[in-house]
């Protein structure tokens, strides 16, 4: 108890003073601009998400209408290949091309649509990124 209250005396006794009130305010603007610098990161980062996420959407929307356009399109009963074997798994092959080649094609395509959308999204950033130091170069 004896320590607490020589402690709490000390801390009493100790009056901050705070002259340079301009150095403080340069480092509480500092330290507020870096708090809206990484806010407006985390707004980028949450904006490109709910745009993959609707990419994503639509490729399995686009996808799976083909898919099922391929597949209503084609006769039922007649596979898309056939072997001249009755044996083996080349059997099944042929028995199953309808599902196996609808799914190829669903696969290719979602492929190519996500390629697209990532070239698409790197040259967008790669502009940003040119302004972005354009405008710093241009400030310093």
């Amino acid at each position: 108890m004896i320590k607490d209250k020589a402690i709490e005396e000390l801390f009493l006794a100790q009056k901050p003073k705070f002259d340079d009130k301009a150095d403080f305010m340069a480092s509480l603007t500092q330290r507020l601009d870096a708090v809206e610098f990484v806010k407006q990161h985390q707004e980028t980062i949450i904006r490109r998400y709910k745009m993959a996420m609707v990419a994503a959407f639509v490729v399995g929307i686009i996808s799976g209408a083909v898919t099922i356009a391929f597949l209503l399109s084609t006769p039922a009963d007649i596979p898309l290949f056939t072997f001249k074997v009755q044996t083996g798994w080349l059997l099944w092959f042929t028995d199953n091309s309808r599902i196996i080649i609808a799914t190829l094609l669903a696969l290719i395509m979602s492929l190519g649509i996500i390629s697209v959308f990532n070239n698409v999204q790197e040259i967008m950033s790669m502009r940003t990124h040119i302004k972005d130091s354009a405008f710093n170069a241009k400030n310093e």
